[in-house]
């Protein structure tokens, strides 16, 4: 019969006395199982060590948090099965991967396992990526390369996906070509980890390369490459790639995918797509989880459609910070401030915690509504009640309220007693708030603080420039405007986007570029006849330029919001409403002339600037011309 013979002392532990594991290398030989003296090891000994290993096997399935695994990882040392591939693999992958496992106890497993194969390095790159360990997955790479160990399928998307994380494109580029070199160019999980790391690292060139060079695409495929594209702006490439999806039948998309193509929706304004996507998420997901329902309710909003973006956000069963942060922000947007401090109202009732975004929709809806004493009053209660240090967005918040209501002096103030250097977006909101009121002397110190912060952006020699022009120092605008030459890139275009039969349509100014621009330039001929009879007169003081008053006017009449806005009247049914987006802030003229269309041909026209809604209706304006 079979007895434990001790080989060696079991005096040592596994664990030192901080709880730390010691490596085998340190330890004593275990009890091992041998047959008494004179007799021959049979073959009911090698089942039982069989059986014991199982045992260990389902202690390590059954550990639920690493104090277990410790116990059950002194079995397995106990035994002697910490050399047995398999045992040892296990071990690595449960302490790995496991929601509760340590990457650094993982590590010292690792280490002791003597000669560890393909699988298990690549359990390791799992453990680090899930760990947000980046750089240890890709140094041990170089360890995996090195020692000769070849690589599997598995081992890219993985290592891809690090890389994207961090953004290290020549570190994807190399794991590209060794993937192309073992024979892995083709595998539809490397493909599907490579258009995201070129997506991510910025490279949409590539990453569409590798999407258009691909035999077979999955659902995954499809969500990389749109949201490579989304993520770089590039909304309308976004939603045709969308609707390509669809076409091919992949309409059971993964639910980050409908996300992606609502934001893009989002950002363009696009309801009619939104409306669609809407649809395919009904059609294919039975419960919408906080996250869609989310994201519904700011492709709506950013839609020109908050009535229903409210009625969302109503029916909403759970909601969460960011679901309150999307409507408190959406109903600032257009113009609806109070409602919006009524739903932060709401939130602080519901007793969810406030974070620094939710103040940052607060003080915008105070901002756009010129509410200054509602403002100072909830920027001290972020401070003093909720003991949220304001962050840049907050004071960026702050000189945008005292700037509107034209305290120029406070904001300058305050910018100057912050106690975080202010950047180049203070600074700039100060400036523009400079040039609506026409303060040129702070201007001029905003626009020199920007200069020492080395900015390049060509709005600021815009704005300044146009300073100087409304003041009629043309020496001081040829001055900025030869600066604005040589240090800067050429200037964003500022145009206006239409939706018009689910196609979104672009106009600059001055476009001659459509292939209906005649039929455009003659609605616009038609426009201005009867803007004449309504008391319509050009304010041509928004031209900047030292040309004569009639060819200001011509200049002032094919701006891109005038363009955008013939285009849609000549398009869309009778009584149809008209939604279009600007990069740029309107000009005065445009939003006077936009009011005047409104009431003689009878259509509600919305335009969304960068963060604020204007809704024209009968002659009127939603932000009261308070913007």
């Amino acid at each position: 019969m079979a007895t434990l013979q001790k080989c060696g002392s079991l005096d040592r532990l596994c664990y030192d006395v901080g709880g730390r594991m010691i490596g085998t290398s340190v330890l004593h030989q275990p009890y091992i199982l041998s047959p008494p003296e004179g007799q021959p090891q049979t073959t009911e000994l090698n089942l039982s060590l069989k059986l014991k290993e199982q045992e260990c096997l389902l202690l390590l399935r059954r550990c639920k948090n690493m104090e277990e695994l410790k116990q059950a990882h002194a079995q397995v040392l106990k035994w002697g099965f910490h050399q047995s591939p398999y045992c040892a693999s296990n071990l690595l992958t449960v302490c790995a991967l496991s929601n509760w496992g340590s990457m650094d106890y993982a590590r010292n497993i690792f280490r002791q396992i003597y000669e560890p194969g393909t699988y298990e390095f690549n359990t390791m790159f799992r453990g680090y990526v899930r760990d947000f360990k980046m750089e240890s997955a890709l140094f041990l790479y170089c360890e995996m390369s090195e020692r000769g160990i070849e690589p599997n399928k598995f081992t890219y998307p993985v290592l891809l996906k690090a890389c994207a994380r961090l953004s290290a494109l020549e570190e994807g580029m190399q794991l590209h070509a060794h993937g192309i070199k073992l024979g892995f160019e083709d595998d539809l999980f490397v493909q599907n980890s490579l258009i995201n790391m070129y997506g991510k690292c910025g490279k949409i060139e590539a990453s569409s390369a590798v999407f258009e060079h691909m035999d077979q695409r999955d659902i995954a495929s499809w969500s990389g490459i749109t949201a490579a594209h989304n993520s770089l702006g590039m909304w309308r490439e976004c939603l045709n790639l969308y609707m390509d999806m669809a076409s091919e039948g992949l309409c059971r998309a993964e639910e980050s995918t409908f996300v992606t193509a609502l934001s893009a929706c989002s950002h363009l304004g696009a309801l009619d797509y939104g409306r669609i996507v809407h649809g395919s998420l009904l059609r294919n997901i039975s419960e919408l989880n906080v996250i869609v329902q989310t994201s519904l309710i700011d492709m709506y909003i950013k839609c020109d459609c908050i009535d229903k973006g409210i009625c969302l956000f109503e029916r909403m069963v759970e909601k969460n910070q960011l679901s309150y942060g999307v409507m408190i922000s959406g109903l600032a947007m257009h113009g609806r401030n109070r409602e919006a401090l009524r739903v932060f109202s709401e939130l602080l009732e519901e007793g969810l915690e406030v974070d620094d975004v939710i103040y940052v929709g607060v003080l915008s809806a105070c901002s756009h509504a010129g509410l200054v004493d509602e403002g100072h009053h909830y920027f001290s209660r972020m401070k003093f009640e909720h003991g949220i240090e304001p962050t840049i967005q907050h004071y960026g918040c702050m000189v945008d309220l005292m700037g509107r209501a034209g305290r120029l002096t406070e904001a300058l103030d305050l910018i100057r007693s912050m106690p975080i250097e202010p950047n180049d977006v203070i600074w700039r909101t100060l400036v523009s708030a400079c040039k609506v009121h026409q303060n040129l002397e702070i201007g001029e110190i905003a626009a020199k603080s920007l200069k020492q912060l080395n900015s390049d952006n060509p709005s600021d020699y815009v704005i300044l420039s146009n300073m100087y022009a409304e003041a009629g120092k043309w020496e001081n605008v040829a001055r900025i405007r030869t600066e604005w030459h040589y240090k800067t890139s050429t200037q964003t275009p500022g145009f206006s986007l239409v939706e018009v039969k689910r196609k979104v349509y672009k106009f600059v100014s001055q476009d001659m570029s459509h292939a209906n621009f005649q039929d455009i330039y003659e609605m616009i001929h038609q426009m201005e006849w009867q803007l004449k009879f309504e008391g319509y007169s050009p304010d041509t003081s928004q031209v900047l330029v030292n040309v004569d008053e009639e060819e200001k006017k011509q200049i002032l009449k094919a701006h891109s919001q005038k363009l955008a806005i013939a285009f849609a009247l000549i398009k869309t049914s009778q009584g149809a409403p008209i939604r279009i987006s600007r990069n740029l802030r309107m000009c005065n003229d445009c939003h006077t002339y936009t009011k005047f269309i409104s009431v003689i041909y009878q259509r509600e026209i919305t335009v969304r600037e960068r963060n604020l809604f204007h809704h024209f209706k009968d002659g009127a304006c939603s932000c009261r011309d308070y913007w």
